[in-house]
């Protein structure tokens, strides 16, 4: 097994478990962490990682799993922000105050990158963001209404935290570029998975229609890409500070080249956090 620590959320189905499975298969040591315990629990047993459980939904919960990782993990070589969804027609706000789609896609994977950041720059250490090509299709980001409290639609607040994390890795690429750190997001394809087949889910039509179904990509090829940022070289075989799909660059959100908006979008996320601590 290799020295490298790849910590892998939304790890409990879907492309988080196939892409776990794929990097023990190549050697890695692999930490998963999911929300269900009995399903993060099984994947963990299958392909023999450890695992940790944390619900993004609760932000006191990822403060909770970065100190066991940092207290377990004297490197971290890869932290791959995988967990997210898409969820119902009605605003809905999480313990901490925040729209859900938002704390659980964006918010809460900025806080744990954040929490680990020093140890994650002391490992010169890769930031893999699962995004979406709802980012370009939905995506219109409003740093004063980040909360979706004055205009919430499912498919809008998905495609702002998915442009929200491509900001994100723009801008940790611009802060800890330079001081060995690598990041960048990634478009996984439309997948068949659990990810939005709830009653009243946006997109539940075709993900849990299992004519829908018949037309998505397995988790397998959603994991690809993960996959490959993971285990290749970034300065070599891509370019930190990159979105990608299917391996290659792939077409953003025109916001997503506006620098003022991804500093503003960094500041306003730590005074977020910081009104949480």
């Amino acid at each position: 097994m290799s020295d490298r620590v790849i910590v892998l959320t939304g790890a409990s189905d879907g492309i988080g478990a196939a892409a776990a499975k794929a990097l023990m298969d190549a050697g890695e040591q692999v930490v998963v962490v999911g929300r269900s315990p009995e399903k993060t629990a099984a994947v963990a047993r299958r392909i023999g990682a450890a695992s940790f459980i944390c619900d993004f939904a609760e932000l006191a919960q990822v403060r909770l799993l970065a100190e066991h990782l940092l207290e377990q993990y004297p490197r971290i070589d890869v932290l791959a922000n995988n967990a997210g969804g898409i969820f119902g027609a009605d605003r809905r706000v999480t313990t901490d105050g925040h729209e859900q789609t938002f704390q659980i896609n964006y918010l809460a994977p900025a806080l744990l990158t954040h929490l680990l950041l020093d140890r994650l720059v002391e490992s010169e250490a890769t930031v893999i963001n699962t995004s979406s090509v709802a980012n370009r299709l939905f995506g219109k980001l409003d740093l004063d209404d980040l909360d979706a409290e004055r205009s919430y639609s499912p498919t809008r607040a998905y495609g702002n935290a998915k442009l929200a994390q491509i900001l994100f890795t723009k801008e940790l690429d611009r802060r800890y570029g330079p001081r060995g750190l690598s990041a960048a997001a990634f478009h996984p394809g439309v997948i068949s998975t659990n990810f939005s087949s709830s009653p009243d889910g946006a997109m539940r039509f075709l993900y849990a229609n299992p004519l829908g179904r018949r037309l998505l990509n397995t988790p397998e090829e959603g994991a690809d890409t993960l996959f490959w940022l993971a285990e290749s070289q970034p300065g070599l075989d891509w370019t930190s500070g990159g979105y990608f799909a299917k391996r290659k660059p792939a077409r953003t959100n025109k916001l997503a080249a506006d620098v003022a908006l991804a500093r503003g979008l960094w500041e306003r996320t730590e005074e977020m956090l910081a009104e949480h601590r």
